[in-house]
């Protein structure tokens, strides 16, 4: 058996010490198709993301522009017809430190009064955001686009 030694103490303060920290730390990707450059989709915005290219960074270090317990995707996306080549669509993957609803692991969606369809996802695992499993679903889209643009007349 064991004693308390001053370094056997210390060891099992850093077992817990690392043990707390790795569990309320968590590790999301963080990019804005806002910041890609022109020509360029690096955070998804009309292709997959390809999380090869990006590195999930500490959402609680000096790297994450919000530091926070949650991964956030927030997709944006314009009618038909706003820009002259289609749809305007903008992606941003970052930490977050409260859901808006306080639930993770769903998404919520919704249509600005302008029309643009705008989609938050939250989650509470390592990487998640990267989330091609966080889909968008084109029916309630449609419904609620239409919904928008016939509210004023209902």
């Amino acid at each position: 058996m064991m004693g308390h030694t001053p370094g056997n103490i210390l060891l099992y303060s850093l077992v817990v010490l690392f043990t707390i920290h790795e569990s309320c730390a968590i590790q999301c990707y963080q990019c804005s198709s806002e910041q890609d450059p022109k020509g360029e989709d690096n955070c998804g915005a009309y292709s997959t993301f390809r999380k090869d290219q990006h590195i999930s960074i500490d959402c609680n270090s000096d790297e994450s522009h919000t530091p926070g317990s949650f991964c956030m995707k927030v997709i944006q996306q314009s009618p038909i017809g706003f820009v002259w080549d289609g749809r305007w669509r903008q992606v941003i993957r970052r930490c977050a430190s409260v859901a808006d609803t306080g639930v993770t692991g769903v998404c919520n969606w919704g249509v600005k009064l302008n029309g643009i369809y705008w989609e938050e996802c939250y989650c509470s695992e390592d990487s998640c955001n990267e989330a091609p499993r966080l889909y968008t679903y084109w029916i309630l889209l449609a419904a609620a686009v239409v919904i928008a643009f016939l509210s004023p007349f209902l």
